[in-house]
């Protein structure tokens, strides 16, 4: 062995060279242990300082596992991983801050709704029971959000659709400029005004109110997230698909039909529950143009309605122990219907995905 290699085993690696980075590292539960400390001295200095609010905990927690983290990894590894380590921890924070408010909520909301929640509550509308006495159901609600978002709907997704297909595939100069431009404003229209529009052709009419009308005001506000959806589904398929059909002499109708549309099924099916859910919980239209009903009616095109939301705030509106416990029960049931229809979108679009093969 020549004395220049000898030299070379015996010289130590220098700082910011690969073998410092390799040489020291944090175990791989360290993470865990840094979250342990850092809760036990979130609550810690919450007890000391006073603090009687959990999120004072939490938030001082919080801080201190990003600040042990990131000098954990200095002193141990290296700046270099710090840096990583600090940015890790940082998106966990964020993550967690996210997630507990999700996870609180539909804890608060199973707990609390669980107690009216039965077959019967299901099966019975309020038809003769007063607000403030138990019993009663939701059933004439469930009709009428079904048929409400089922309507708007109908009425929301070939409309939107067609428009996405025509500015993707079609749309150029100042006329899908201004198409585009509209749909972007519809997006930020407040339910109410979309109510209050629909309120004032009522009056200028002479309309009664029915589901139909709030099912109208439902589709003003579905119809632009199904087209921006929509848009940049068709926008994620690639060209080549589209100049291949083409080029194949297949008319570009045909293309769009059997090429473009299955490829994208699957981000647009879920688009458009997406807009669904956006709409099943709305309850200014529904006051406004369905004014509520304690009926059952299934006939969405004459008389009141009412509507899962507006079964929620006409509940918690009586203000007695039985109407709140009614009103939980039919938020549970809300958050129920959205679940589901975001699991059939899902379902949908495994079995719409265009199928490759090996």
């Amino acid at each position: 062995m020549s004395h220049a290699a000898i030299q070379d085993r015996k010289t130590p690696p220098r700082p910011g060279r690969s073998g410092s980075l390799s040489s020291r590292a944090l175990p791989r539960g360290s993470q865990a242990l840094f979250a342990v400390v850092a809760v036990a001295l979130g609550v810690g200095i919450g007890i000391v300082a006073g603090w009687e609010s959990k999120i004072q905990w939490g938030l001082i927690s919080a801080l201190l596992f990003v600040v042990i983290s990131y000098v954990a990894t200095s002193a141990v590894e290296n700046r270099r991983q710090a840096k990583d380590r600090l940015a890790t921890s940082v998106v966990w924070v964020c993550f967690i801050l996210a997630v507990i408010p999700l996870f609180s909520l539909i804890w608060v909301t199973v707990s609390r709704g669980v107690k009216a929640l039965d077959g019967y509550f299901l099966s019975h509308s309020m038809a003769g029971v007063p607000g403030f006495e138990p019993g009663g159901g939701i059933y004439h609600a469930i009709i009428g959000t079904l048929e409400q978002v089922g309507l708007a709907t109908v009425i929301s997704v070939p409309i939107g659709l067609l428009t996405a297909i025509y500015l993707v595939e079609y749309g150029k100069g100042t006329l899908a400029k201004a198409v585009t431009f509209f749909v972007d404003v519809m997006t930020g229209i407040p339910s109410i005004v979309a109510g209050l529009f629909l309120l004032s052709i009522m009056l200028m009419f002479d309309l009664q109110p029915s589901g139909l009308m709030g099912a109208l005001a439902l589709a003003i506000l579905m119809l632009p997230v199904v087209v921006r959806s929509t848009e940049e589904m068709l926008k994620l398929v690639p060209n080549e698909l589209r100049e291949a059909s083409l080029a194949l002499g297949v008319p570009k109708y045909r293309t769009i039909l059997k090429v473009v549309i299955p490829t994208a099924l699957g981000g647009i099916t879920t688009g458009v529950m997406l807009a669904i859910a956006r709409i099943a919980g709305e309850t200014a239209p529904i006051m406004l143009l369905v004014f509520g009903a304690q009926l059952i009616n299934s006939n969405p095109f004459e008389g009141a309605q009412s509507s899962l939301p507006y079964y929620i705030w006409e509940q918690y509106r009586v203000g007695s122990e039985a109407s709140y416990d009614r009103a939980w029960a039919a938020a549970l049931v809300l958050i129920a219907f959205v679940m589901i229809l975001n699991l059939v979108a899902r379902g949908i679009a495994r079995w719409k995905a265009p199928k490759t093969g090996r």
